[in-house]
């Protein structure tokens, strides 16, 4: 009998997933030092409140839950308010709504379609007179 992997055991709690765990100690080394010159302060042009507003939109805009958490954490302690949050999130959701738009329009380009010549499932309205 094998034995049952503790991420398959039903009756344990889910442990979070290891961050990392599929990587090379080299490749992670890499990351880490860009991720470290990348939150640099001396000679940045961003500070730190900042670049956590910026990367709370850029966990949101690529699913990225752990970072999302994280990030919102670290704007906190840097300073950031539940204003500045928002409105982070609501420019995130903006440009996420403009995406949608704009694939729908690349899409109808390339088929040669609009909103006006695809079949209506409501009946036309008679002009008023």
């Amino acid at each position: 009998m094998s034995e049952t992997h503790p991420h398959n055991d039903a009756s344990k709690p889910k442990e979070r997933a290891s961050s990392y765990a599929l990587l090379a100690d080299h490749a992670k080394g890499l990351y880490f030092e860009f991720y470290k010159d990348t939150y640099k302060e001396r000679g940045a042009a961003l500070d730190r409140k900042t670049k956590e507003l910026i990367a709370i939109a850029a966990s949101l805009a690529f699913n990225c839950q752990n970072c999302l958490d994280g990030h919102i954490k670290k704007a906190l302690k840097d300073g950031a308010t539940r204003e500045e949050i928002s409105e982070t999130i609501q420019i995130t959701l903006g440009v996420a709504a403009a995406a949608v738009v704009d694939r729908s329009d690349l899409a109808g380009w390339r088929l040669g379609i609009s909103y006006d010549s695809l079949p209506s499932g409501t009946p036309s309205e008679p002009n008023p007179a």
